[in-house]
């Protein structure tokens, strides 16, 4: 070991170690162990748990620092470990919110679609063919039709809806729906009804709550200004045209606007519904690699000749809401890296206050050979300690705290949220990018006191011996 990271390790060290303070730690860290124990014998989670484990990591952090390091050594090292752990803690339901609404949107919506700005599109089955010879990556395509209308049981249940017409021998492909299946499946959309039976329709879990339905219930669907003539802006008949269906299924995606709003029809029944022929809303498309989605819909729509087609991904369609997650995300980054800068100005005031205190001892070592270089990394090795020490600390408690927020599953108001539970999600290379991010800033922060201590000259040290 060098000299300068021997003498560094010494102005750290707080002399002989510090027995009651090994024994608060110990405490507090069996406080932890009992806490996750709790956690993890607990039945949905146990906010009890969660309490002792994060109070009980943090105190025996805290007091294993003091039983090493000097109280500024401590100081500055918990400081940067705050920063860090909440860095990685907001990352991680950061990231998760962005993978929860990709998953949500992606479980019930095609990764491509395309659609026509023209009133009809009979020509859905040549477009379909055409987006099936457009790439190898291309696995399922489906035609559809998104109507909104209002759906009602019984004398006060009532609700606006968007009732989404799909192929039932093509949507498996496209979609993936049948996994969010509570009751009932996809499969009873391709039954046809018998003489005096309701055509099949399936509802989401907080619509059907909305309107006390379940399956086997009929519900009737109105087709809202069925009834006007738009030319002469004149009713053609006293009531707009409704239609009678059976429930057959339930699905819940766990994304609020869907679950509350959305239902889904056999194609058939909802062109008959609208009343328009055979024709289509769109074509929609489901890809190997939905990273690669942008990239074929742009093909797809040279392919098509461009308008009156337009041909959209995944992404664009949900623009607003990545973008919004976004920039919530850098945001937060932004603003909790100022805390691990906050804690890096905490090191330099402590580095600068070691400088003064040891400055006889960096004039003897000066005047016994030792150059202004390594008198500087002495300094620099210490606050590299200190913010390795912190980036360490504050990782594991990071890391620990998104596991039981991740055991525990914090519930979240869907109405607010759109989804029902935080999402956690740890990703290692954003977990390297705050460690080095942390230790790029403590490597700067050791730049003022290092350059003070390296200028120091061995006769004011020594002018008052």
């Amino acid at each position: 070991m060098r000299y300068e990271a021997r003498i560094g390790w010494r102005y750290l060290y707080g002399g002989k170690r510090d027995r009651l303070m090994m024994k608060l730690a110990g405490g507090f860290l069996l406080d932890a162990v009992i806490g996750l124990a709790i956690l993890l014998t607990a039945e949905g989670g146990s906010t009890t748990g969660i309490v002792m484990f994060v109070s009980g990591l943090i105190m025996a952090s805290v007091f294993a620092l003091l039983s090493v390091f000097s109280v500024f050594a401590s100081v500055s090292v918990l400081g940067v470990a705050l920063g860090v752990a909440a860095l990685t803690v907001v990352l991680a339901v950061t990231t998760g919110f962005q993978q929860q609404f990709r998953d949500k949107v992606l479980g019930v919506n095609a990764h491509v679609i395309v659609l026509k700005s023209q009133a009809t599109f009979a020509e859905y089955r040549d477009v379909m063919k055409t987006a099936e010879e457009i790439d190898d990556e291309v696995i399922a395509v489906q035609p559809f039709i998104f109507a909104e209308m209002l759906v009602t049981r019984g004398k006060g249940e009532l609700s606006g809806v968007a009732i989404k017409g799909i192929d039932p021998t093509l949507v498996r492909g496209v979609l993936d729906l049948e996994k969010h299946m509570i009751e009932g499946s996809v499969e009873t959309l391709a039954k046809v009804p018998g003489p005096g039976q309701l055509p099949p329709i399936i509802m989401g879990k907080e619509l059907a709550h909305k309107l006390k339905a379940k399956v086997g219930d009929d519900v009737t669907v109105v087709v809202p200004l069925s009834n006007i003539d738009f030319d002469t802006w004149r009713a053609k008949s006293s009531a707009p045209r409704t239609r009678k269906f059976r429930v057959t299924g339930i699905f819940y995606s766990g994304f609020d606007e869907y679950d509350r709003r959305l239902m889904y029809t056999a194609l058939g029944d909802t062109q008959e519904l609208v009343g328009r022929g055979d024709q289509v809303m769109g074509v929609e498309l489901k890809v190997k690699d939905v990273d690669r989605a942008e990239e074929i819909s742009e093909k797809l729509e040279k392919a098509l000749g461009g308008p009156p087609y337009q041909v959209q991904d995944w992404y664009e369609l949900n623009h607003n809401l990545f973008t919004a997650l976004n920039l919530q995300k850098l945001a937060l980054v932004i603003i909790l890296t100022l805390i691990i800068v906050v804690a890096a100005v905490n090191m330099v005031s402590a580095l600068t206050m070691m400088v003064t205190d040891k400055t006889r001892e960096i004039a003897i070592l000066k005047s016994m050979g030792g150059t202004s270089t390594s008198v500087a990394q002495v300094f620099q090795v210490v606050g590299l300690a200190i913010g390795g020490a912190g980036t360490l600390i504050g990782v594991g408690i990071g890391l620990a705290i998104c596991f039981v927020m991740s055991r525990y599953g914090y519930h979240l108001d869907p109405k607010v949220y759109l989804i029902d539970r935080l999402p956690i999600e740890v990703r290692m290379l954003e977990v390297l990018l705050v460690a080095g991010i942390t230790m790029v800033i403590s490597v700067i922060a050791t730049v003022v006191p290092a350059s003070a201590a390296s200028a120091l000259r061995p006769v004011e040290g020594l002018r008052y011996d």
